[in-house]
This record gives C-alpha cells, sequence and structure tokens, in this order.
C-alpha cells in the first residue's frame, strides 16, 4: 500500500526526480503567462519613458545657468531664463501645501478617530467626489472665491486653487494611513492611562508620518503640474515675484504661452521649462519613495 516519493508522478514532473520537465502543459502554461505579464509590464512603463526621453532630449540642449536667473526674453531676443517662474512656481505650491496639508491631515484624524461612521462615509464619499473635479473647475472656483473679492490676480489665488487639488489627495492618503495603524498600539496607549487625543498625537501619528509625507508629497507634485487653475487666478507676469497679492508666474503657464509661440527661442525655452518642472515632480516622488520606507514600529 506504500508507495515512495521518488515513484510518485506529479504534473510537469517526470517520475523519479523533482526537476520539473520544460514541456509539461503546466510549466508551458507559467511560461507563456510570465512573458505576456513581463510584455504588458514593459508596455505600461513605455509612455513614461518615452515622455522622459524625448522632454530631456528637447530640453537638455537648452539647460544653462541663465535659465535660473534671468528673466523670460521677449520676442526676437536670444537668450534669457524663466527664474521667476520657478520662483512663482514654489510659492504658489507652497502656499498650497501650507493651506491643504493642516486641513487634510486634521480631517483624515476627525474621520479614523473621532466621526461616526455614517458622517465617516459620507465626507469620504465628498473627498472621492473632489478628487475627480476637473482641475479648470477649481480655477474657476478660486476666480470666484479670490480674484473677484480683491479685484486682482494673484499668487495667493493660484494657492488657494492648487490647495484645492491637494486636499483630496491628502485627506484619502492620510486617512488610508491612520487606518493601517495596529489598533494594538491604541489599545496600548489606551491601558497605559493615555487619554484619547494623547494616542492620537503621541502613538498613531507617528506611525503614520512616513505615509502622510508620502501623500503630501505626491500632492505637491499633482499641484506643480497644473496649468487650467493658474490661468484663472495667477496668470501670469514676466517680471520676479515681489508680493502674494500680485500676477505671479509660472512654470506650467510659461509653457503652455511659449509653447505655442512662433519664436524659435521660446519654444526652446518652453522645453527647458518642461524638463524642470519633471524632475520637480519627479524629485518629490522619490522623496515620497524615501519616505515610504522608513518604519517606525514594526
Amino acid at each position: 500500500m506504500t508507495q515512495s516519493f521518488d515513484d510518485k508522478s506529479f504534473s510537469g514532473y517526470p517520475s523519479r526526480t523533482l526537476t520539473r520537465s520544460m514541456s509539461s502543459p503546466r510549466t508551458l502554461f507559467g511560461t507563456v503567462m510570465t512573458i505576456l505579464a513581463f510584455t504588458c509590464g514593459a508596455l505600461a512603463l513605455l509612455p513614461l519613458l518615452a515622455v522622459l526621453s524625448y522632454v530631456t532630449i528637447q530640453g537638455f540642449s537648452s539647460l544653462s545657468l541663465s535659465v535660473f536667473t534671468e528673466l523670460p526674453p521677449p520676442p526676437f531676443v536670444q537668450g534669457g531664463g524663466f527664474g521667476n517662474a520657478i520662483l512663482g512656481t514654489l510659492i504658489m505650491v507652497g502656499i498650497a501645501a501650507a493651506i491643504s496639508v493642516p486641513f487634510g491631515v486634521m480631517a483624515a484624524i476627525y474621520l479614523t478617530e473621532f466621526s461616526t461612521n455614517n458622517v465617516s462615509r459620507w465626507i469620504r464619499f465628498a473627498t472621492n467626489v473632489l478628487s475627480g473635479v476637473p482641475s479648470i473647475i477649481a480655477g474657476v472656483f478660486a476666480y470666484g472665491i479670490v480674484v473677484l473679492t480683491l479685484g486682482k490676480f494673484s499668487a495667493l489665488a493660484g494657492g488657494v486653487a492648487l490647495s484645492v487639488l491637494m486636499l483630496p489627495v491628502i485627506v484619502k492618503t492620510t486617512d488610508e494611513a491612520l487606518q493601517l495603524v495596529p489598533q494594538d498600539l491604541r489599545q496600548a496607549a489606551v491601558g497605559l492611562g493615555a487619554t484619547k487625543f494623547q494616542t492620537v498625537w503621541q502613538v498613531v501619528l507617528p506611525a503614520a508620518i512616513p505615509a502622510i509625507v508620502t501623500g503630501a508629497t505626491l500632492a505637491i507634485a499633482r499641484a506643480s503640474g497644473e496649468t487650467a487653475p493658474l490661468l484663472f487666478t495667477a496668470l501670469f507676469a514676466q517680471f520676479w515675484p515681489t508680493d502674494l497679492l500680485s500676477p505671479t508666474p509660472s512654470l506650467a503657464v510659461l509653457v503652455f504661452n511659449f509653447a505655442i509661440s512662433p519664436f524659435p527661442n521660446q519654444r526652446s525655452l518652453a522645453w527647458a521649462a518642461s524638463l524642470i518642472l519633471v524632475l520637480m515632480v519627479l524629485i518629490t516622488s522619490i522623496i515620497a519613495r524615501l519616505a515610504t520606507r522608513r518604519k517606525v514600529y514594526g
């Protein structure tokens, strides 16, 4: 009745050996599916590689120190740069982050730690709807709320428009990060006599910080490349930003303006600005990746 292990014949394995036969149906099916999955993965990366390579080839030849230190040139003038657009982009993204990060994190804390199921369900639904709103609608909203109120285009209006786009990303990523914190940590903190606020502030938040930083950097990366909201709010300026209540240049709007220009020098600067914009997004994404590698607990 007893049969030795070597005498058994399994599908895909010849008798008396553990070496898989390359001609068995199971092995052939696994090989074909592996090749198919690898091909699909390569095709998914193809658009990213094509964009990066094309923008790098077109924009690298126009890069020089002057593009970071000089102002955009008028038509028929060679050289120039877009240092004011880089500074304007950083200012407006900074304003947007200063508005959206505190509100987004606090909203996610309320959803995860303090709200009831009915309230949290409706707020999460509203957040999902807001994340799908087209960016130009955010621009129109900021135009009606800020530009018409102040009577002028400004960096502040641009920052408000970008914060509307960043807010749902931060809320969703922070909410998911807080839900992933083990309940054992909360119970241990409560067992030691900590209040609800102390548990959230000193135990839950530190454990979720890497994911929160990831969500914030991804939201910043998205806001850096938005063009439509800034056309309605910050507009553009040929000079260095001097205050938050005046029209402010940005990289995205500069690319939009110069890419359709009939002047070769301005089109060349548009490619260089595109490369700088892509590098800014890439750097923020790398920072987000590095942040997720840090684990506070476990």
